[in-house]
This record gives C-alpha cells, structure tokens and sequence, in this order.
C-alpha cells in the first residue's frame, strides 16, 4: 500500500485553521476563533455564504441545492433567529446598493484572525461579488446590526 509516509522537514509558521463560519453559524467563536487568535493561528473559513443561503438573503429564489440539501434547513434555517439575520443582510443590502453576498462576506472579512475565506462559485458574478466585498467596509453599527440576533446552536449528532 503506498501513499504513506513521513515528511522529514523542520515546522514552518504557515499554520491555518479551517471551520465553517458565517452570519448563521458562528460555533466557533465560542472556542477555537479566541485559541486561533491566541496563539497566533491563522483562520480560513469555509462555507462563508451558508451554502448560498446568505446570498439570496431577501429574495424568494430557491436553487435545486436548497431543495435537496438536507443539512440546509438544519444548519442555517431552523432557528427563529435565523430569519432575522437573513432579514438584516437583506436590509443591509438594500441599504448599500449591493447583493447579499457582498454583505455577508463583508461581515465576515471584518473578524479579526479571518484570511481567505473558501467562496463556492457556478456563476462568473459569484466571484465579483466576492472580490467586490473586499472593498465594502461595514461600520460598527452595521455590523453589530447585522450579529446581533445570532444564538448558538445546539450540537446535534
């Protein structure tokens, strides 16, 4: 069997951290974002739109993945208060003159020890509105505005 083995080469300071982080999923601010940042981590959140959910924020298009992805509702969609942050990202959009990505993504590169987050992409404007966010600086307030209704989530196996 081949394939494994050991790399003989002395540690590097390149030391990522990878989690699922986002407007509706923030289980990792409770424990591992304060260890990352303590200890000088650096963090690369995946899945920073809830799997599109936070992109179409404020609009009644569902996509075949929202239709047949069962871990949606549990993930992002369940809680009462999700509602409420989907309405703010919306809102906030509306405000601003920009899609909800740009928005939520924005949030998310405004969080301290955050890099490069992992953006899925199937159209050409998916990767505009993430290069796009970049750019959009959000003021405290907004971006109070739009993490205050979150509550963790219960862990369920």
């Amino acid at each position: 069997m081949g394939g494994f083995g050991v790399i003989d080469a002395p540690p590097g300071d390149i030391m990522p951290e990878m989690q699922s982080y986002n407007l509706l999923y923030r289980e990792e601010e409770r424990e591992m974002i304060p260890l990352c940042l303590d200890q000088g981590v650096g963090l690369i959140p995946w899945s920073p739109l809830a799997r599109g959910v936070l992109a179409r924020a404020g609009s009644d298009d569902a996509t075949t993945r929202a239709g047949t992805d069962p871990r949606i509702e549990y993930l992002y969609t369940d809680q009462e208060n999700d509602r409420q942050i989907l309405d703010r990202v919306a809102q906030t959009a509306k405000q601003r003159g920009v899609p909800a990505a740009q928005v939520a993504l924005a949030w998310l590169l405004h969080q301290p020890g955050l890099t490069a987050p992992i953006v899925g992409a199937t159209k050409d404007r998916h990767i505009e509105d993430a290069v796009a966010a970049v750019d959009l600086s959000l003021s405290d307030e907004e971006l109070a505005f739009l993490a205050e209704p979150y509550r963790p989530r219960v862990i369920r196996h």
